[in-house]
């Protein structure tokens, strides 16, 4: 009887195991693919090897390049995302300085070609750039009073952090509380930014209830003929 009850116990825990193991393979079909640029000759961008790290230690498929390889990358983006696979997998990119400036270009032709791009973060690009439409969101980290510019675009959260006790265009990719922030986004994305639509205006209400119920009657009397006005009144004019 015990022996009967082991066997029943080791097929139930096989068919559970056979059951969670396509789920789990479901999940994970669709992660974000993330890529993340350096800048200037390589060297300047540190930080962004050091989130690579701490991305793939929480098991996101990241890797980090130079910025000169964008075009490149996007090309490579685009076919593993849609290899395969009914839904192409998300891709998200992540830049600093001259690899913030590509980021967001490599974001626009990865979104053009109908890959989902959930998220692009940039930290002090140097040039101004403009995001698609089709990117769900991008968060600029910049300091408007050195290097860094904004980010125009419909879905885009400037983040000025002039001031910022000391951070620097040669520091801000590698501060750490930065990059929690970015690992939380990427683990849970936010909602994208959307445009503001302006409220409709709704139309005066009809006041009724005020209005004198002499002028009621006045206003819905029809008019007196002259030829039935008593004779009194005829004869005082």
């Amino acid at each position: 009887m015990k022996r009967a009850r082991f066997w029943i116990l080791c097929l139930i825990a096989a068919f559970s195991t056979a059951i969670a193991a396509p789920a789990f393979a479901k999940s994970n079909a669709n992660a974000p693919r993330v890529y993340l640029l350096r800048g200037l000759a390589n060297i300047f961008s540190l930080g962004m090897d050091d989130l690579t790290e701490k991305l793939k230690a929480r098991g996101i498929n990241a890797s980090v390049h130079s910025y000169v390889d964008w075009k490149t990358l996007a090309d490579q983006a685009i076919e593993e995302a849609k290899a395969g696979k009914r839904r192409p997998s998300p891709v998200i990119i992540i830049g600093h300085s001259l690899g913030a400036d590509a980021a967001v270009y490599m974001g626009n032709k990865v979104s053009a070609a109908g890959v989902p791009v959930p998220l692009v973060v940039t930290f002090d690009p140097v040039t101004p750039t403009v995001a698609s439409d089709k990117i769900r969101k991008v968060v600029n980290y910049y300091q408007a009073g050195g290097s860094g510019k904004p980010v125009s675009g419909p879905r885009v959260e400037n983040i000025d952090l002039t001031g910022a006790g000391s951070l620097s265009h040669f520091t801000i990719d590698k501060a750490a509380d930065l990059h929690a922030k970015v690992i939380a986004m990427i683990q849970k994305p936010s909602r994208p930014v959307a445009r503001r639509k302006p409220k409709p205006v709704s139309a005066p209400a009809v006041e009724t209830a005020a209005t004198p119920a002499s002028a009621t009657a006045t206003a819905s009397a029809p008019p007196v003929p002259s030829a039935i006005v008593p004779a009194v009144q005829r004869s005082s004019n």
